[in-house]
């Protein structure tokens, strides 16, 4: 910096006449808004809380500093230059001449005295009261109509309820025999400069026999006052009574009586000591009195009538002695306090409350006690809520203070080298001592305080004001240190011996501007200006009181009124800035470069920048009379230019510093930015700290919200962000290099990635600079189209979500952008609804506030507009154009349409009977709503809803579900009309038939296969199968195969099959279906599917597609299937009567009904176990199972079943015929199942065992009815009878088989002889038979003459036909 005079010349950067004229070009064009980047806006946010939390840390509050080192404190910076002193004199305004005509002779009496709440002076002259308008400098209105001298005059709160309206003060006019009430109103034009006021008589009147001073109101209308002759505490006490101006008032003595017992012994008793003046304290609710002997007392009002006693502060000469030993200010001589000053809750964490200022201006700070002990002489009352103050700090006052003569010719040092230490200062030849301080007004750590000058004419002010560039952390790097109990380095300083012990806090001790000043004429009264002063809300660290840096930017500074004999005085407090104006108006006018160095080493770099920013960029409260009216204010070109090059030169460049991972070889770095990013950064969060985190709306009265901060507010925060942008857009090389010394090659990349990260930062910020001009520019809109009324027709949720919402939020959340649209939704339905065209609003939002209305937001609110138009035509053709222009302009903006607004328009497409609309909008929406098919490839591999990105399955059903219920509204009209038309014979005017059928035209050409699946099983769902089978759609087929499968699913594939001429694949889809475990199919149906399943496969041509080997052995397969479930059915139908038996059992058979089994398990698991041989049977002959050491058990047991059953031979021969032959028909001629000669085995063993009860021919005619040829039983018969096997070996036996098979041969004659018989004559082999019977007859016994017979009557007939 030692070069920075003569490396930079003050000219500016690029303000050529080119840059501006270029400039102001680009500024014609309305910029387009840019994609809000919420990240980099919320990236950016984070760094202004970064800088809300450094302003609230860099200066300590007032208890903080004063406490910081010990009890006493007495260190002040004087100097002799009129750039830094602390106060200036910024106007004067002279008594109206009109009042001195009433100054009729010399002996009048007057007083006067200040009422800034309504912007009036009072001065009574005798019983003459004026109220002088300041502001207006000539404005007087009196009140006459009273006869007595007025002594005192003070302003107070009403009672609540007691007076009409608009009365909202009283002055309370005291005169040595009475106190008189009267009423005032105060209203305000608007635009009006000042406020009038109107008084009203209140007959409300108390005699007195004590003149009344220092009189004070509370907020709840009680008035206290002190009598000027006897010291003592009186209270005004007014009530109402029958009518409005007739009230019964009167003076209650609290210093005697009921309070006598309340009052301390040695206060009470002592009656030279006098209460001489009042002190309200508002917030904390009580009031202080203060005594011609240094003694305070603290009271709390309480019930009517009545106050409480808290505390009585006496001895106070000797706790500040103590606290400040041997100090030539503090003597009994001199130690007389004559005014006491409330400190704000908000001033001090530690909890000053009270400051008492002494004559020769020692300030002795009260605070709550710390300890169970109390100060010297204190009295408190252990049932109070307030905790008793103790003294706890000292200050002692400037005894260095130059002369007001001394500082009209001013000594200056001479400049010595940058860095080293200042040359040694000039003594002051008239160092001046404060010693006869007569009035005093304290406001956040300010103080002024008068005492009478050199002559009559002339008062002189202290003036006192921190000095923060001592007491505050500001990254200061060149500030010289302190030189043990000394000042620091200033041209005059004054300090004291370190009383009470030296303190460890790292803090430094508690330094004060100090500066004497004078005035014309005698001081009367003296009061800070109201302001407003720059809130900040919950959710911010507020910056210390005493901290203008943080402030000054945005509320007025703070001004004093003196109000002398001659006139008053307008005092304003001298800022941070206003110190670095008067610095650069030097500068440039001098080219003197020390001055500002001074001030960018005394207040650090990054507040310098950010000062330097706000001069060059303008600002509301940088003149106070701007401020006033909410103008920006600008400096002259030339001081900005200055402004703008000191900014870019002290700024400096970003740093990078690296730090090593150990362990992994990774450099990890962080950037420390430079001046001009933590000047921008730290100006911009001190202009949004008002409302950054404040709620966007708040309840209003009505119920209705309203705007969480003020209009005002809101305008002069966007205000000064908009000079700020303008600045910054029309010199953006102010950020882009460096102007520090080239770069060498070695820091090259570490410097890039400090610029990198500096311009990213810078980016991001200047994206929430724009985006915060245009929300506050959105919200003022919002509020002029009433703002509750809009939020009111929100829905619910959004009401909700803008009532949590702060303005941080609406700038730099997804759920900002979520209720800025929704408003600006409401405002265009109000537009639309009232035809008012959309265009204005439209072209509004984009110009102010562009990020908050997207060009597809006003493409949706034009194609709303078109829809109004189109309800509102009468011609069909004009409707049709405006509907096709929504839909183009809806389609062009379903990125960003709601579901909601979404559903609304399809409703309106709806009944407007458009159905390209109402179809094709919501379906390009689902697309929108899923860009990268995230939803259609989680659809696809059937995911779970609890995927996160389920999200975007259920947006494309919801679009979906609009597009079904457009085809349920179209078909419901076309019903209706179809009704209408049946009943009047009148068809309807807009065909709903062609309607629906062109809206099932659009929904069935989509190529979404995830909505035709939708589609497919909402029309299923309507009983519409069968119309959707005949239309075999694209994605059928997929659909009816996709997971879930279900039975309707399959029922339909096959039928889709069948009809698209694919059997083969119906075939497989039945045995599916039939074999399926998943669903719950009886027997009976899965038998059913089998069957159509062999029917389809039966009918699959054998050309198609080269699989006849394939299908034949799928055929074969489910034939056998089908042999299998047929079987398993009549197993089922067996057991069914023992489904009682037991569980078990019951359980067994069900399970048959429920899937089909393979063979083996039916043979192995029911048969067997259940032990039937007709099941056995069943099983070996379907699946032709050949072993006969199985079968022949299973027909063993056919006949001892029947031998046991019943013991009469005649009837078991019956049962045996009802069992066999039954199995014989269905099972013969399978080997598997009735194994031909072990059965006529069986019936021929049975047949011989019972001889005698049995006729012959019994078991011939037994095999017969079980369907087996003649000729295969005269072979099983014929080889028994030669087979000489026991029990053929005996001859009653051979002779029985021998009737049997004459009866057998005689039967299968007459069968082959009998017309149309199945036996042809060709095949008989009457060779055989006749040779048979000639070797039967040899053999016969005699005795067997009908068998004889029988042989011979065959022989005749097989000659007489063969």
């Amino acid at each position: 910096m030692a070069s920075f005079a003569a490396s930079h010349s003050f000219t500016g950067l690029g303000n050529s006449q080119s840059t501006r004229n270029s400039a102001s070009t680009r500024q014609i064009q309305p910029p387009k808004p840019v994609p809000v980047d919420l990240p980099a806006l919320q990236s950016a946010s984070r760094v202004l809380l970064e800088q809300f939390t450094k302003d609230a840390q860099i200066i300590p509050d007032l208890g903080e500093s004063l406490t910081a080192h010990g009890q006493v404190s007495a260190s002040y910076s004087v100097f002799p230059d009129d750039i830094r002193v602390p106060y200036q004199k910024r106007r004067f305004v002279g008594i109206p001449d009109g009042l001195f005509q009433y100054y009729e002779n010399t002996n009048v009496t007057s007083h006067m005295g200040l009422m800034p709440e309504i912007e009036r002076v009072w001065i009574s002259i005798d019983h003459k009261l004026f109220l002088w308008d300041y502001n207006d400098g000539q404005e007087i209105s009196s009140f006459v109509d009273q006869p007595d001298v007025i002594t005192h005059v003070a302003l107070v709160k009403p009672k609540r309820g007691l007076f009409i309206d608009e009365i909202s003060s009283l002055l309370v006019i005291c005169t040595p025999i009475s106190v008189l009430l009267i009423g005032l109103s105060v209203s305000q034009l608007p635009g009006a400069s000042h406020k009038d006021i109107k008084l009203y008589a209140t007959d409300l009147t108390v005699p007195s026999d004590v003149e009344m001073s220092s009189v004070i109101g509370t907020e709840e209308g009680r008035i206290f006052m002190c009598g000027s002759q006897d010291g003592n505490l009186y209270e005004l006490h007014y009530q109402e009574t029958e009518s409005w101006f007739g009230k019964r008032v009167q003076l209650i003595n609290h210093s005697v009586g009921g309070m006598q017992s309340l009052l301390p012994r040695f206060a009470a008793s002592n009656t030279d000591d006098r209460i001489v003046s009042v002190i309200s304290d508002q917030p904390r609710k009580c009031f202080y009195t203060l005594t011609s002997k240094n003694v305070i007392s603290i009271y709390k009002p309480t019930a009517e009538k009545t106050i409480q006693h808290i505390q009585t502060i006496s001895s106070i000469y000797k706790a500040a002695q103590d606290k400040a030993p041997g100090s030539p200010a503090i003597t009994p001589q001199n130690f007389q306090i004559i005014s006491l000053h409330v400190v704000d809750q908000a001033e001090s964490r530690a909890g000053i409350q009270l400051v008492a200022i002494t004559t020769n201006g020692v300030r002795l700070y009260f605070a709550p006690s710390v300890s169970y002990g109390y100060s010297y002489g204190s009295n408190a009352s252990v049932s109070s809520g307030l905790r008793a103050l103790q003294l706890i700090h000292v200050r002692l006052p400037p005894s260095n203070l130059l002369h007001p003569d001394e500082q009209l010719n001013p000594y200056r040092p001479p400049v010595a080298a940058y860095g080293a230490l200042p040359l040694a200062a000039q003594p002051s030849s008239r160092p001046y001592i404060v010693s006869s301080i007569d009035s005093s007004c304290y406001s956040e750590g300010l103080l002024v305080a008068s005492q009478q000058g050199d002559t009559d004419s002339m008062d002189y002010i202290l003036c006192l004001a921190p000095d923060l560039t001592r007491i505050g952390t500001l990254g200061q790097v060149n500030i010289p240190q302190q030189p043990p109990q000394q000042t620091p380095q200033q041209p005059y300083a004054t300090s004291y011996p370190s009383y009470g012990g030296a303190s460890s806090n790292n803090r430094p001790p508690f330094m004060e501007y100090a500066t004497l000043l004078s005035i014309p004429g005698r001081t009367w009264a003296m009061a800070t200006l109201p302001k407003t002063s720059s809130s900040t809300p919950p959710g911010i660290p507020s910056p210390a009181t005493i901290n203008e840096l943080a402030k000054q930017f945005g509320e007025t500074p703070e001004q004093f009124m003196l109000l002398t004999n001659v006139g008053l005085t307008f005092l304003t407090k001298r800022r941070a800035l206003d110190y670095l104006k008067a610095v650069l108006e030097e500068l440039q006018a001098e080219g003197n470069v020390q001055p500002i160095i001074e001030f960018r080493d005394s207040f650090g770099r990054d507040q310098t920048c950010s000062m330097l920013l706000g001069l060059a960029s303008g600002n509301t409260y940088l003149d106070v009379s701007d401020a006033a009216i909410g103008k920006i204010s600008v400096v002259n070109p030339d001081i900005a230019a200055v402004a703008k090059q000191a900014f870019y030169d002290f700024g400096e460049r970003p740093i990078w510093t690296e730090r090593v991972t150990y362990g992994t070889g990774e450099n990890q770095g962080t950037a420390i930015f430079s001046g001009r990013r933590e000047g921008l950064a730290l100006y911009f969060a001190r202009l949004v700290r008002p409302l950054w985190k404040a709620k966007l709306t708040r309840p209003g009265p009505t119920g209705l919200q309203t705007i969480g901060v003020s209009d005002n507010t809101l305008v002069t925060v966007q205000n000064n962000l908009y000079a700020l942008k303008d600045f910054l857009d029309k010199h953006p090389h102010l950020f882009h290099s460096s102007p520090s010394e080239p770069k060498s090659s070695r820091t090259s990349v570490t410097e890039q990635e400090a610029w990198r990260a500096e311009q990213t930062s810078i980016s991001e910020l200047l994206a929430l600079l724009t985006r915060s001009i245009e929300a506050l520019s959105f919200i003022l809109l919002l509020n002029d189209y009433r703002l509750g009324e809009l939020i009111s027709h929100c829905d619910p949720e959004t009401q909700k979500l803008i009532a949590s919402q702060t303005f941080e939020d609406l700038i730099t959340t997804q759920n900002g952008m979520t209720i800025s649209r929704a408003l600006v939704n409401v405002v265009i339905d109000q537009q639309i609804g009232q035809q008012i065209s959309v265009d204005t609003i439209s072209e509004v939002l984009q110009n102010r506030c562009g990020s908050f209305c997207s060009t597809d937001d006003v493409m949706l609110y034009k194609a709303k507009e078109n829809i109004r138009k189109a309800v509102e035509t009468r011609s069909p053709t004009e409707r049709q154009n405006w509907l096709a222009e929504a839909l183009r302009l809806f389609t062009k903006g379903a990125r960003i349409l709601e579901f909601d607004r979404l559903r609304e328009i399809c409703g309106d497409f709806q009944q407007l009977d458009y159905a390209k609309g109402a179809i094709s909008l919501p379906l390009t929406c689902a697309q929108m709503s899923d860009p990268d098919n995230v939803g259609l490839e989680l659809w696809h591999t059937g995911s779970s809803s609890v995927n996160p990105s389920y999200e975007f399955v259920e947006k494309r059903l919801h679009c979906y579900d609009l597009v079904l219920d457009s085809l349920a509204v179209f078909e419901e009209k076309c019903t209706a009309a179809k009704t209408v038309s049946q009943t009047n014979g009148v068809p309807a005017l807009d065909d709903p038939e062609s309607v629906r059928s062109h809206a099932y035209e659009l929904a069935f050409a989509s190529d979404d296969e995830m909505f035709h699946s939708t589609l497919y099983d909402w029309l299923i769902g309507r009983d519409l199968a069968d119309d959707l089978l005949e239309m075999r759609p694209t994605f059928l087929e997929a659909h009816l195969r996709r997971d879930p499968v279900t039975v309707q699913k399959y029922q339909l594939l096959w039928q889709f099959y069948v009809k698209n001429g694919q059997p083969l694949r119906a075939a497989e889809v039945l045995a599916a279906l039939a074999e399926s475990t998943q669903f719950d199919l009886d027997l009976e149906s899965r038998l059913e599917y089998l069957t159509l399943a062999v029917a389809n496969a039966k009918s699959h041509p054998i050309s198609i597609g080269g699989r006849h080997e394939t299908a034949i052995a799928f055929l074969t397969d489910l034939e056998e299937k089908l042999d299998v479930a047929q079987v398993q059915l009549e197993i089922y139908n067996l057991l069914l009567p023992h489904v009682n038996d037991a569980p078990e059992v019951a359980n067994k058979i069900n399970v048959l009904s429920k899937q089909l089994f393979t063979m083996t398990d039916l043979y192995q698991g029911y048969a067997v176990p259940f032990d039937i041989p007709q099941m056995k049977l069943l099983c070996l002959h379907v699946s032709e199972h050949r072993d006969e050491n199985l079968v022949r058990p299973i027909w063993n047991q056919i006949f001892d079943e029947v031998l046991q059953e019943v013991s009469d031979a005649v009837t078991q021969s019956e049962l045996l015929v009802s069992r066999i032959v039954p199995l014989g028909q269905r099972f013969y001629p399978s080997d598997s199942a009735f194994p031909l000669r072990h059965v006529a085995t069986l019936i021929v063993r049975f047949m011989l065992h019972n001889k005698t009860v049995v006729t012959s021919g019994w078991a011939s005619k037994l095999l017969i009815d079980c369907n087996v040829p003649y000729g295969e039983i005269w072979e099983v018969f014929h080889e028994m009878y030669e087979s000489q096997v026991p029990p053929f070996n005996e001859q009653p036996n051979v002779q029985a088989i021998s009737s049997e098979i004459a009866i057998l041969l005689i039967d299968w004659v007459q069968a082959a002889l009998r017309p149309q018989s199945t036996i042809a004559r060709g095949d008989f082999p009457v060779g055989r038979i006749d040779l048979a019977i000639d070797q039967y007859l040899a053999e016969l016994e005699p005795t067997r003459t009908d068998t004889k017979n029988i042989y011979e009557n065959i022989k005749r007939q097989l000659r007489r036909y063969w």
